[in-house]
């Protein structure tokens, strides 16, 4: 038996290292891994009734063999060949399927599954590829600012750890960047670690920017194949600083220049319209040639009318690159002729004149006693109710917080003046006597009674109204008397006196003083009454001319008529004349 084994298992090893060597490839099929997963290599035999055992084993690049796992069909035992690449990575099934862990760049063979029977032996080859999808790529090394005009390295895009290696592709606002001589340089570089075997790809960008690009955003990608076919990869947008120079200069005003007063502060803010922006400036102001160097801001403090005018600034090294603005300072003059507390007597004239001196049209209202007139007051003839409190108040609209104003008291004064009257009352049993007194400042009022008589009430008085007020007292005589009411203020003394028959004598009452309030209704209805009858003169007016017209018409039309008639009377006297000459 045992010479009868050895030749058997000879035979075998031969046909193992003639099948190793000679035999043919068949057709391969092909298993794609990503880096670190496992591999999964399944036999593409069908497994023969008399399979003694089975093998895998892999090629190097000359094509030697290397024999890495084995399995009996009858033991159903797993050896493992000592190639150190893959100690503790393999794994056999009963099916001969091949699991490889942790899946590396090295692992990209052609493996070979080997089914091995007395008489022959099977072989399926299997490619392996591994693929490692690169790190998101980012831009690196970028540059602090892009100057216009100028091509200057943007930055580096890199890529980490990929295999097999990537393209890298740039854009600009999502579009694709093709190399352009003298404005767009790319140089793509790819560098393969030689440890791990996994590439590093770094593409470099040089860049003519322009002030189109002015928040722009800049983007790169890479692309690479992994197991399931092409991908894409971007990375993380990059706006860059853009240097250009100023074209123009412009001038600012604060405050809006259309609201300045005098008093106000000025602050001229000069801009030029270049990245960065320029620092220094020349400031010139209205009459004075030279300009004045400083920062972009130029203050006046408490301007006055006369600092209306233009004003320019221009850049320190470009004077012809100039900006300019007018400037008007607003101002509001106001004269109160008089003003102040002005004291006239009774009866005299007071011209009062509110003179307006301004930039532009202002708005002047005239107020008494905070209550807005009409029109401008003006005195010919003063009345105790012109006395108050006058303001003249004018303003600029269009500038806010420039008003003014002037006030003036008026005091009208005048010496008393009494006027008496006396009233019966309808029962015949008392008399009402009542003092009438007008007068500024105030007159105190005081009764004297000579005669005999009852004196029922004397101390009435009304309220003191524009200068005028009244004290009555209600008497019952036995006899005539005679009353006096005396007046006195600060400018005179005055005395006034009344007869009062007793209350048995019957005497004509004397109508009472018109209070200023009822006079304005009477002077309102004598208004309404002027009103009226203008307005039926006129309606009468109007009539008559229309009855002139329609006679004028009905006369001519007479005429016309009567000289028609007379015509036809003519012709027939004419007629009975020729009859008698005929006969």
């Amino acid at each position: 038996m045992a010479s009868q084994a050895a030749p058997s298992c000879c035979l075998v090893f031969c046909l193992l290292i003639a099948a190793a060597v000679l035999r043919p490839g068949l057709g391969w099929d092909t298993v794609n891994s990503a880096y670190g997963d496992t591999i999964i290599m399944p036999c593409r035999l069908s497994v023969p009734q008399n399979l003694m055992f089975g093998k895998w084993k892999y090629e190097k690049p000359d094509g030697s063999p290397v024999f890495i796992a084995f399995r009996s069909s009858t033991k159903k035992s797993v050896q493992y060949d000592d190639v150190p690449e893959y100690k503790d990575r393999l794994s056999l099934s009963e099916n001969y399927t091949l699991s490889i862990s942790n899946a590396r760049i090295s692992d990209e063979k052609r493996f070979v599954c080997m089914l091995v029977t007395e008489d022959n032996v099977f072989e399926a080859p299997t490619i392996v590829k591994v693929f490692k999808q690169p790190s998101k790529p980012e831009i690196v090394s970028k540059a602090p600012f892009l100057e216009t005009e100028q091509l200057k390295k943007l930055g580096d895009c890199i890529s980490k750890d990929s295999y097999p290696d990537g393209n890298i592709t740039w854009y600009r606002s999502g579009k694709v960047l093709q190399p352009l001589e003298g404005a767009v340089v790319i140089i793509f570089q790819k560098q393969m670690d030689p440890v791990t075997q996994l590439y590093t790809m770094t593409s470099s960008l040089e860049y003519k920017t322009t002030k189109a690009d002015l928040h722009v955003p800049f983007t790169c990608s890479v692309t690479y194949y992994g197991p399931s076919g092409q991908k894409t990869v971007h990375s993380e947008q990059a706006v860059f600083d853009i240097y250009y120079p100023t074209e123009q200069v412009t001038i600012q005003v604060l405050p809006p220049k259309n609201a300045i007063k005098e008093g106000d502060n000025i602050t001229l803010k000069c801009l030029g319209n270049g990245n960065p922006p320029p620092q220094e400036f020349l400031f010139y102001l209205p009459g004075q040639p030279e300009g004045i160097r400083g920062s972009n801001t130029y203050t006046l403090t408490d301007v006055r009318r006369n600092a209306t005018g233009d004003y320019k600034c221009s850049l320190i090294d470009k004077r012809s690159m100039i900006a300019s603005t007018a400037i008007t300072v607003h101002y509001l003059d106001l004269s109160l002729n008089p003003s102040g507390e002005v004291t006239k007597q009774i009866g005299d004239a007071l011209p009062v004149s509110c003179t307006i001196s301004a930039s532009r049209n202002a708005t002047v209202v005239w107020m008494k006693d905070n209550v807005r007139l009409r029109s401008s007051p003006s005195f010919s003839s003063l009345h105790y109710q012109d006395a108050g409190n006058y303001v003249c108040e004018t303003a600029l609209q269009e500038v806010e917080g420039l008003k003014k104003r002037e006030s003036l008291t008026l005091i009208v004064e005048g010496k008393p003046q009494i006027k008496m009257t006396k009233k019966t009352d309808p029962s015949g049993l008392s008399k009402t006597i009542i003092c009438h007194v007008e007068g500024f400042p105030k007159p105190a009022i005081q009764w004297t009674i000579t005669g005999s008589g009852s004196v029922i009430n004397q101390t009435e008085e009304s309220p003191y109204i524009n200068g005028r007020y009244y004290s009555k007292i209600i008497i019952s005589p036995e006899e005539n008397v005679t009353l006096t009411c005396t007046a006195e203020n600060q400018l005179e003394r005055t005395v006034n006196s009344l007869n009062v028959s007793a209350i048995s004598i019957p005497e004509h009452d004397e109508a009472d003083e018109i209070s200023d309030e009822n006079r304005e209704k009477v002077n309102d209805q004598a208004k309404l009454i002027v009103g009226i009858v203008v307005g039926l003169l006129l309606a009468a007016l109007v009539a008559g001319v229309v009855y002139w017209l329609y006679m004028k018409k009905s006369k001519t039309a007479s005429k016309h008529v009567n000289k028609e008639l007379g015509n036809q009377e003519e012709n027939k006297k004419l007629e009975e004349n020729n009859h008698k000459t005929e006969a």
